[in-house]
């Protein structure tokens, strides 16, 4: 938007003097009437001094005119008088609006320089080339199928996309076998052996490599509310996730989630599968649901704990399961307790049951390469 020119504005006593003069009073009278001395006056009359909110109502009652329209003259007049605003307030302004840029600055994804290269930068950011055609600054949609309601896409907000875009920019960096497909379904189970101790969890990332599929971990951004997503890069598929809640229940349900995208394909043609918030403990798998977020559910569910031996456990040990119930039929299902006691939780509606088995899983983690956030930076050469 184009910055408005104010006209040039004369100082307020100009105006006064030429309403002395349409009155046929002298700057004598109008010191009388105002209770003042000619000395008193004059400096106003002459620009040299500006009219107060108890002048403006003096001369307001003195000329038979609302105060304000005395106020409004020095106001106008003082910003006549300012020095021109830094274009770079409304750019800031106009993005700020919409992205958490100090955030993005913060992180690295963007510099902090003049504003004439933010938009540059960030045009770089959602590689685009206008600004109209980034979404809720602009024109542009989120995918191309954004208003479909079916679609899923209608909630990702503006601070959900630009962390997706991060995590884009993050999986066009790596270098990735062919991705295929009968390797990935091939090795799911490898992917859920490797759910059984935390020691194990680095070796996901390599194994979801050797598949095709990469892998990044980034930090949420504040308010975001993100724990996954499948995007597709020159059509490889890549993986982010938060690990919002570092949870290994939540971890595990999330991968499983998004790997189903990427199996079946959701959002290849469009870039990415819609921004995924999921609680594992709290999610409601009968809630209305796109069909691929409900397959994903499904399949997360039966990956991580299968429904039919869950309930099962459920119904022989009755309303009292102690710790060691758990940790035999962890035992029995190859898998981490933590991740059983995050069923159970949600199933009964007792989230302090065993909670110390649900402590961080993020650490374990940290020595991927692609692991965006929490002090570091991947480069990108934006």
């Amino acid at each position: 938007m184009a910055q408005v020119k104010i006209a040039s504005v004369d100082h307020p006593g100009t105006f006064i003097t030429e309403e002395l003069e349409a009155r046929g009073w002298s700057q004598v009278d109008l010191a009388y009437i105002l209770g003042m001395s000619v000395q008193q006056l004059n400096p106003l009359l002459t620009g040299k001094a500006n009219i107060t909110p108890d002048l403006a109502a003096a001369l307001g009652d003195a000329f038979d005119m609302p105060a304000e329209f005395f106020a409004n003259l020095q106001k106008l007049y003082e910003l006549n008088r300012v020095k021109p605003v830094d274009p770079g307030v409304r750019t800031r302004a106009s993005w700020v609006a919409h992205f958490p840029v100090r955030e993005m600055i913060k992180r690295g994804w963007i510099e902090d320089t003049e504003p004439g290269l933010l938009d540059l930068q960030m045009l770089r950011f959602f590689g685009k080339n206008r600004v109209e055609d980034i979404p809720f600054i602009g024109e542009g949609e989120i995918t191309a199928y954004a208003a479909k309601k079916s679609s899923g896409y209608e909630g990702t907000t503006a601070i959900q996309y630009a962390w997706l875009h991060r995590v884009m920019t993050i999986a066009k960096m790596q270098e990735a076998p062919p991705y295929s497909e009968d390797a990935l379904r091939k090795n799911l189970g490898r992917l859920r052996a490797h759910l059984l101790d935390k020691d194990d969890l680095i070796h996901i990332p390599e194994i979801l490599h050797a598949c095709g599929v990469r892998f990044a971990l980034v930090e949420a951004l504040p308010k975001s509310k993100i724990d996954g997503v499948c995007v597709w890069v020159d059509g490889q598929p890549a993986v982010g996730m938060t690990t919002r809640l570092d949870r290994f229940d939540n971890f595990a349900f999330v991968l499983r989630h998004e790997l189903e995208h990427v199996l079946r394909g959701d959002g290849r043609d469009v870039s990415f599968a819609p921004v995924d918030e999921i609680d594992a403990a709290h999610f409601d798998e009968h809630a209305d649901k796109p069909d691929e977020e409900k397959r994903a559910d499904g399949a997360a569910i039966e990956f991580c704990i299968p429904k039919a031996q869950l309930n099962s456990f459920l119904a022989r040990k009755g309303a009292f399961i102690s710790e060691q119930d758990v940790i035999a039929f962890a035992a029995r299902l190859e898998i981490h307790p933590a991740i059983v006691i995050g069923q159970i939780q949600h199933k009964r509606q007792n989230y302090a049951w065993l909670r110390k088995y649900q402590n961080s899983i993020r650490d374990y983690l940290m020595d991927w390469k692609f692991v965006d956030g929490w002090g570091r930076l991947v480069p990108t050469g934006l």
